[in-house]
């Protein structure tokens, strides 16, 4: 049963650091997964997952929210600002804002629709070009920007660098949060999730382990 041996990894780590199992939160990352291996889940009684794309999320999720009650989703991936109505329509949570003009859309979309999901800001701790996210320097600034759309900014996400040490870009993703009184930090993935935890990860994006290595076919 993977989704129990990562819930029992959770908690261990939890353990270890000295933290309440209860403070970090799974995000089944079910993108691109067949429909079968997400519904398995769904039938161990799991209910928060992560979606990279907001078409991919669309065309898979309203059948199983019709037939299971309390399914949470969290748009993990980068959102284009003419995706962003459909994504705020949707998804429970979005955990890649990483540029004033899609915060500027959110808030126009917020006003407008009367609703908006939680947000946390997606910071590139590795400051690599190729990859989304507001670069440290930046993100305090960006961070007071957000507040004063009055959104309901929660917290931080990051994905390091698939060579560098991940508990680094961890723990300066907590001094920003810290810095600026976020309480949700979105890091730690199949990988590394031990590790972010121990750094205060309060939720942990997680697929592979959950369900098996993805189809890309």
């Amino acid at each position: 049963m993977p989704l129990k041996d990562v819930t029992d990894r959770i908690a261990k780590a939890c353990d270890a650091a000295g933290r309440d199992p209860g403070s970090v939160k799974l995000v089944a990352v079910s993108k691109v997964q067949p429909a079968d291996r997400v519904e398995a889940v769904l039938e161990e009684g799991h209910r928060l997952f992560g979606e990279n794309r907001v078409q991919e999320a669309q065309d898979r999720w309203p059948p199983f929210r019709d037939s299971y009650d309390g399914i949470a989703l969290h748009l993990i991936g980068p959102l284009q600002s003419n995706k962003a109505r459909v994504a705020i329509e949707f998804f429970d949570a979005i955990h890649s804002l990483d540029r004033p003009k899609l915060a500027r859309r959110i808030a126009d979309l917020a006003q407008d629709l009367g609703r908006c999901p939680e947000l946390l800001i997606q910071v590139n701790t590795g400051e690599e070009p190729q990859k989304a996210g507001i670069l440290p320097a930046e993100a305090d600034a960006f961070i007071a920007e957000v507040r004063a759309m009055d959104l309901p900014l929660t917290g931080l996400m990051c994905i390091p660098p698939v060579d560098e040490t991940p508990s680094l870009h961890f723990a300066l993703l907590r001094k920003i949060a810290e810095r600026n009184g976020l309480p949700e930090l979105s890091m730690g993935m199949s990988g590394d999730f031990e590790q972010a935890i121990a750094f205060g990860a309060t939720y942990v994006r997680v697929g592979s382990a959950v369900f098996g290595e993805r189809d890309h076919s």
